[in-house]
């Protein structure tokens, strides 16, 4: 074993333990679309005063975070995204009616004076509120469950407004009208308004109010104000007013003393509170006023259920998918093989624990990436080895250790790019993606460095101690890689001439754009409720309710205009314009006349704002990736090469979203995930091949190129081939087991990778060649041959790798 080895067999050993300490010491953060819950964007707007910007945001947030944590939830997150946004994450949270109007309360809190009834009196007359307010529990609103006015409640009619504008006539909590004072303190004045049950004192629940220093002093002199008037007298009573409604109007308690007052932190709001109205109340003090108005322009809540389920079928794919992997590796690559597949194993463990070490959340997409990533793994063991095998059938004689050490050298520029690309697709998808399809680019991202580290460390040390073995390197066809593959040998037999017409794979291509393109135009792209606005529910029955039945449900109760599909085993999926909460209530409410009980599966809801943004970034993303990969490749090859690959990639697009056009499948955020990736696939294959015609090329630089590149293809195809073996049964698997939430993802990249596949040998090499007959530029350099490489560099970079040089 050689010191090189040795290092690597000693940091994969290391990395190993290190992952697997992680693995099974830490928890997986799970999205709230695989845990359960609901996910709210909120907007911040301008208002005529103050700018929606960095520090009102923050400022909204805080007072969000208030509300939220007074809710009860377990483990709220909020944070802010970009300068107006806020995510408000809620697990466990599946009816987010409550939620929503706790976090879209705008209004300005204010404490008033009532300086009598209010001017537009009823006819009839009920006794007064017995409401106190008092040092400890003393103050009694009149809560909406409890009344005992003494005057007739208002008709409801919209409160009348004083002559003076300072001055407010509102209803009580029991409809009387109440003539309030100016503004005496705001929102900004409560430290702190906390429920608790007074069971002592016998007072039930209660509020618990604390003032900062300068408005403790303010509410001392206006309860102070208000005791001076006799017991019973609506004028001793001091109203806590939101959103120009009276949320409390307690009297100060007959033992308070005129000008005397409350002195903050001995102050109670008592009354006939029941537990949920007593945490409303001190909620609602306590949260204050937004500085900032809030739109939710994105709700989604999803069951637990579908995120269980959505686990369960990514983990049988996993597992089915790398089962079958390994196996068709072992059986193409015999002992290298299954020492690939170790590795492979390996890469799942560090993958892994690099998600928990950098406490990344696992959302749906993420999570099908990380399992996508495992059937991609295999892509720089298949270059190595083939590598590997060219150099055993150049020079038969040659020690097995030497021509596996060239064949990582050579495959080294190939891999490297190929991963390149592939980081740039899920950079884009990080950047310039929305929500859980983050969550896939950063999955995909650990995913390429993870499967190089495996490939370049740990199958390398593995095979490299496996070489060293007499019997491995007697027997020829144990190692795997000593004899050419069945696909290459067949191949080098028949010798077809590929691109003696090339142009004719160009109009195949060209014909095959035309039909998607078809399909765009005659069926239409079904874009997603993400992309369109809207709300998109899905609910599971306990009876079973065909369609029919469920859209004339519907219908009946408003909906008409509700699109009603199937989804999963026999659930409903339920698609609407614009839809708040309570209309999906009544919805729900409608399908359960029908179905029994009826459970909430999933829920989207996005604005038509965000949804034109939406839209708009996915052009975005498509065109920043067409031109980042065509920047990326004119630098590291030809420009002709560099257009021809490009051309390839917007091939394969044009082709899946044609394909899904004619499927009538739904383009959302989890397809663009897909594109994206199918992206970094087809500039994979072509870089594969280019960088081997550049290799041929610069070594036979009088050779014809459509010869040079015929050789080229033929040389990689079997790599090409066996790399999309590996991903094709992971995805096959995720089609199969992943239900409806990973089917149409599968989908999209099996159609990718078959199109990807046929394109990076029809369409970019042909479209090469067509380019180049025009092109001045000269033929590239051979290899160890560039411009400004010395000639020692250039014969030891030739040095076989076990050579010391020495010469008799």
């Amino acid at each position: 074993m050689t010191r090189a080895t040795a290092v690597r067999a000693v940091l994969a050993v290391a990395v190993l333990l290190v992952s697997v300490y992680i693995t099974l010491t830490m928890s997986p953060r799970l999205g709230l679309d695989l845990q359960g819950g609901t996910r709210i964007v909120l907007q911040a707007r301008d208002t005529a005063t103050v700018e929606a910007d960095r520090e009102t945001t923050d400022r909204t947030l805080e007072v969000l975070r208030q509300r939220i944590d007074s809710l009860g939830v377990s483990e709220p997150t909020l944070t802010r995204s970009g300068e107006d946004r806020i995510i408000v994450e809620l697990p466990d949270v599946q009816d987010p009616r409550q939620a929503a109007e706790v976090i879209g309360r705008t209004a300005q809190l204010t404490f008033h004076a009532v300086e009598g009834e209010g001017t537009d009196q009823p006819e009839e007359e009920t006794p007064a509120p017995e409401s106190t307010a008092d040092p400890a529990p003393d103050t009694d609103p009149a809560p909406d469950t409890d009344p005992a006015p003494d005057t007739d409640p208002a008709p409801d009619t919209d409160p009348a407004p004083d002559t003076d504008p300072d001055r407010l006539t509102l209803p009580d909590e029991q409809g009387r009208l109440l003539a309030l004072g100016e503004p005496r303190l705001s929102g900004a004045g409560v430290e702190d308004a906390t429920a608790a049950f007074d069971a002592q004192g016998g007072a039930g629940w209660t509020v618990s109010l604390e003032f900062r220093k300068g408005a403790g002093q303010d509410w001392k002199k206006l309860t102070g104000e208000a005791a001076c008037h006799p017991a019973g007298d609506d004028r001793r009573r001091v109203a806590i007013v939101l959103d120009e409604k009276v949320i409390s109007s307690p009297q100060v308690d007959p033992s308070v003393g005129c000008r005397a007052g409350l002195p903050s932190g001995a102050t109670q709001i008592t009354g006939s509170f029941s537990a949920d109205e007593a945490r409303d109340l001190a909620l609602l003090i306590k949260g204050g006023a937004l500085p900032v108005p809030v739109e939710i322009v994105e709700q989604r809540t999803v069951g637990p259920t579908l995120g269980a389920a959505a686990i369960d079928a990514s983990a049988q794919a996993a597992l089915i998918g790398a089962a079958a992997t390994a196996l068709f590796i072992t059986v193409v690559y015999r002992l290298f093989g299954a020492l690939a597949a170790v590795a492979l194993g390996a890469y799942g463990v560090i993958s892994y624990a690099a998600l928990l070490a950098l406490g990344v959340t696992l959302t749906l997409p993420g999570l099908a990436g990380f399992v996508l990533a495992i059937g991609m793994a295999v892509d720089a063991n298949v270059l190595v080895f083939e590598r590997a095998r060219e150099e055993c059938a150049d020079r038969p004689t040659r020690s097995l250790r030497s021509a596996l050490t060239t064949g990582f050298r050579k495959a080294w520029s190939a891999v490297a790019d190929s991963n390149a690309t592939t980081l740039i697709a899920a950079g884009l998808l990080f950047f310039l993606g929305s929500g859980p399809v983050k969550g896939f680019g950063v999955t995909l991202a650990i995913g390429v460095v993870a499967s190089m580290f495996s490939a370049l460390v740990i199958a390398r040390a593995l095979t490299e101690i496996a070489a060293n073995s007499r019997f491995v390197s007697d027997y020829r066809g144990v190692n795997g890689i000593a004899r050419p593959g069945a696909v290459r040998t067949w191949l080098v037999r028949k010798d077809p001439k590929l691109f003696r017409k090339s142009a004719r794979w160009l109009v195949v291509s060209a014909a095959l754009v035309v039909v998607a393109v078809a399909g765009i135009v005659v069926r239409g792209v079904d874009l997603g409720v993400e992309f369109t606005g809207g709300r998109l529910v899905e609910y599971s029955t306990s009876r079973p309710v065909d369609v029919e039945t469920a859209r004339a449900s519907i219908a009946a109760a408003g909906f008409g205009d509700a699109e009603v599909t199937t989804a999963g085993d026999g659930d409903l999926s339920v698609r609407t314009g614009k839809l708040d909460n309570d209309g999906e209530h009544a919805l729900r409410a409608a399908l359960a006349e029908e179905g029994g009980e009826t459970t909430k599966v999933r829920d989207e809801l996005i604005g038509p704002s965000l949804g034109d943004e939406l839209r708009r970034n996915a052009l975005i993303a498509l065109g920043v990736a067409v031109a980042v990969q065509l920047a990326y490749l004119a630098v590291r090859f030809r420009w002709t090469f560099a257009v021809a690959s490009v051309v390839a990639m917007v091939h394969d697009v044009i082709l899946v979203v044609g394909a899904f056009a004619w499927l009538g499948r739904p383009v959302d955020g989890i397809f663009l995930a897909a594109l994206l990736t199918v992206i970094g696939y087809s500039v994979n294959d072509s870089v594969v091949v280019f960088d081997r015609v550049r290799e041929l090329w610069g070594a036979n630089r009088r050779t014809p190129l459509d010869t040079i590149a015929r050789r080229a293809v033929l040389q990689t195809v079997p790599r090409t081939v066996n790399t999309g073996m590996g991903a094709l049964f992971i995805l096959a698997a995720l089609a199969v087991l992943g239900g409806d939430s990973l089917a149409d993802f599968a989908l999209a990249l099996l159609i990718g990778i078959v199109v990807g596949t046929w394109s990076s040998v029809f369409t970019a090499v042909p479209g090469a060649l067509a380019l180049e007959r025009s092109a001045k530029a000269p033929p590239p350099p051979a290899p160890g041959k560039g411009k400004g490489t010395p000639r020692g560099k250039a014969r030891a970079a030739r040095r076989d790798p076990l050579d010391n040089g020495a010469r008799v």
